[in-house]
């Protein structure tokens, strides 16, 4: 889907002159009546607005202006306080807030952003990279913006969404409304900076794309050019970036067990009888994702919901037979009136559809979810409709659905409009936002604070405040495993906290899934945000032999006993805007070495995880500089920087503690229902001295450093495992670690 914008068009911005300055906002002539408006939104950001002067008048937004602009910003107004002084001759200015500064000059206008005295970035000047660009198109709301920043020659750029290549996405062209490109709006590099597009419109973004492959180039189909540049190391990028966009709510306890996936076309009573096997096997379990179809739609004739009778004939009976064993249920419905009903009629001519320029509602294709049926969406931008639709799903949680679920992220036509005046491309970044923001208010919209999950593989912009996405469909092999890896560190490194990751696929082909395979898939997936089970013979653990299903049993118990630990590190998402599972590029930005090995990844901020990706027994582990490791399979300390030889047998897997940091375990369970959460940790290890307060559920326990020890409050009647060369001592409620003597 190219994008609009011709660099032989466009007009290259010269000039910028100084109007006004205020603490947070520096208004600037850009020429041939463009302003460009640059904020000091809060620390390390800068926002930068180019477009018409009558654009940013000091009116207030339209409601619909005002709507759409909560979809993509969490936080509105300008934080941040910033001076402004003349550089060098006058030709520009150096508007500076803490120690980050942008500098902004004319002929032609480009910008380079400081982090200290250090320049992290700035704009691209030569005969393929304008700086800033803008083309007026014939429609008078509408214009084509580019924006290009130089890169280096060795420079790596993350972030843009998911892909299931090289998480370094240099070279590649990203479209935001082409849902083949699953592109997300932030860039950044380990090299000091961030870039975030702040539109619904289209983007096309080309980090060093032939012929300019020494640049980042930006195109946005929009009237204004919106920006928003960070400097700082990638998790101050992420900090910023998502306290700005949203973060996530705190999901439930239950979700963070094992899921499993129904089969295709297979009832509820042979799904319970599948968990009552999965029971008897002691293989934990604490949710069943419900296959498509949909699992509801609406009556013919009536904007009410109902179960598909064909499936469910007793929804209530069903969700309790599952109840039963201490599952939850998940199941998804989809935002569409199947065509030629009474209520589709209705529902056009009130204009509750989306609607065809030329009029009449727009007639989709059938899917998967609506059964094969054509249908018609929805229009979720009406305020009315979107109500509805949430509290319908209100109504079903009421009957006793644990988790709505559902994608709609159709290929919507560029001559689809929707109520507020949105069309096509906005429209295909839009839709499933609100689709999937729709399912969550209805779950956790009325619990104080949010909790519950909505799960979707959907992306868009603010996918990162709903905080349970749903890994791809891949293929039963090697190559399948690495791409669910990878597609869970490139939309971390974009923002998002959570994958959980499929084991398999139902519907591949499966003659490549050995026990081999099978098992370091499984073991993957234990250190991994979350993973789920296909439901069908081929891909459970008794289909791959005994010794497969003894190892299976111990390693679901490993991923019990990890709960407390990455569910705190989900509840550190919400603070800090860092994943569960961060790539090394993230977490190790000043160590080039490690950037290389980007199969490798930090899970939550203490295990360095080595997934098996490929047959064998041995594997080459490179550990950071800077940080000393802890084998948990061995005890062993290594100094970082290095690269490491480890043998793993099926029942081991290569894993490191982070020195300094400590590992808080909980007990081992069949679902998550067995947990005291009163007393959720049973065990910690410790890597060398503890000098980092713990991730660890709620917050139950913390460290002080006193003279040389560390006191650990409220873990009376744990199993304290102290590193090498310490000793523990206990004294009421207070144990104390320190030098062994």
């Amino acid at each position: 889907m190219p994008s609009k914008y011709d660099f032989a068009h466009t007009n290259q911005l010269e000039t910028v002159e100084l109007l006004t300055a205020r603490p947070s906002r520096i208004d600037f002539d850009a020429g041939d009546g463009l302003r460009l408006v640059v904020e000091a939104h809060a620390p390390n950001v800068f926002r930068l607005r180019f477009g018409p002067a009558h654009q940013f008048a000091d009116d207030k937004p339209t409601p619909r202006a005002r709507a759409v602009a909560e979809m993509l910003l969490a936080r509105q107004e300008a934080v941040g306080e910033a001076t402004v002084a003349p550089v060098g001759d006058g030709a520009g200015w150096r508007i500076t807030q803490g120690d980050t500064a942008l500098e902004v000059q004319g002929d032609p206008v480009r910008v380079a952003l400081f982090k200290g005295e250090q320049r992290v970035l700035e704009s691209a000047l030569n005969e393929h990279t304008p700086g800033f660009g803008h083309n007026a198109l014939d429609d008078a709301n509408e214009a084509v913006w580019t924006a290009g920043f130089a890169l280096g020659a060795q420079e790596r750029v993350y972030g843009l969404g998911e892909t299931p290549g090289d998480l370094n996405r240099r070279g590649e062209d990203v479209v935001s409304d082409d849902p083949e490109h699953r592109a997300l709006p932030l860039a950044w590099s380990p090299s000091g900076w961030g870039v975030y597009v702040n539109t619904i419109r289209r983007v096309q973004h080309a980090p060093g794309v032939a012929p300019a492959d020494d640049a980042y180039i930006v195109t946005v189909d929009d009237t204004v050019l919106d920006l928003f540049l960070f400097a700082g190391e990638p998790g101050e990028v992420l900090n910023q970036y998502t306290a700005l966009t949203g973060r996530a709510g705190q999901p439930v306890l239950w979700a963070m067990g094992i899921w499993l996936r129904q089969a295709e076309g297979e009832m509820p009573t042979q799904t319970a009888a599948l968990i009552e096997r999965l029971r008897e096997q002691q293989l934990p379990l604490d949710a069943v994702a419900l296959a498509q179809p949909a699992a509801w739609s609406f009556l013919a004739d009536k904007p009410l919901l109902e179960w598909d009778a064909t499936r469910f004939p007793d929804a209530r009976q069903m969700l309790a037979l599952f109840h039963k064993h201490n599952v939850h249920v998940c199941a998804s419905g989809f935002p569409g009136v199947v065509l030629h009903t009474p209520l589709f009629e209705e529902l056009e001519d009130r204009g509750w559809l989306l609607l065809k320029d030329e009029g009449g509602a727009q007639v989709f294709d059938g899917t998967p979810a609506s059964g094969g049926r054509p249908f018609g969406l929805l229009d979720l931008t009406h305020r009315d409709v979107y109500s509805l639709w949430v509290e319908r799903h209100r109504q079903l949680i009421d009957d006793g659905l644990d988790a709505p679920a559902g994608d709609a992220q159709p290929n919507i036509p560029d001559n689809v409009t929707a109520r507020g005046g949105e069309s096509g491309p906005a429209l295909r970044t839009i839709y499933p936002l609100l689709a999937r923001r729709a399912l969550y208010d209805a779950v956790a919209g009325l619990k104080v604070p949010p909790e519950g999950v909505a799960p979707g593989a959907d992306l868009f912009p603010g996918a990162q405040r709903l905080p349970w996405q749903t890994g791809p469909a891949v293929s039963n092999d090697w190559d399948g495993l690495q791409h669910s890896l990878r597609t869970a560190l490139s939309i971390g490194a974009s923002g998002v906290p959570v994958q959980m990751h499929n084991l398999g696929s139902a519907t591949a082909p499966h003659e490549a899934m050995t026990p081999e395979l099978y098992l370091r898939w499984l073991t993957f997936g234990v250190f991994s945000a979350n993973f789920c089970f296909e439901g069908v013979d081929r891909l459970l653990p008794w289909a791959f032999g005994e010794e497969t299903l003894a190892h299976a049993r111990t390693w679901l118990q490993w991923r019990y006993r990890l709960v407390p630990y990455v569910l705190g590190a989900i509840e550190d998402a919400a603070r800090t805007g860092l994943p569960v599972q961060r790539s090394m590029a993230m977490s190790f930005p000043n160590d080039p070495q490690a950037h290389d090995w980007d199969l490798q990844y930090l899970l939550g901020p203490a295990l360095l995880v080595a997934p098996i990706v490929q047959p064998g027994q041995s594997l080459q582990v490179y550990l950071p500089k800077g940080e000393a490791w802890w084998d948990l399979n061995t005890g062993h300390r290594y100094e970082g920087g290095s690269v490491l030889t480890v043998e793993c047998g099926l029942g081991q897997y290569p894993v490191f503690g982070r020195e300094g940091h400590m590992l808080c375990l909980g007990p081992a369970a069949q679902h998550t229902g067995e947990f005291n959460s009163a007393r959720i940790l049973d065990e910690v290890w410790m890597f060398g001295m503890p000098v980092h307060n713990p991730v660890v559920m709620r917050n139950k326990i913390r460290v002080m450093q006193m003279q040389g020890s560390s006191y650990i409050k409220g873990l009376e009647g744990l199993r304290i495992l102290p590193s090498e060369g310490l000793e523990v001592k206990r004294r009421g409620a207070e144990v104390r670690i320190s030098r062994a003597r």
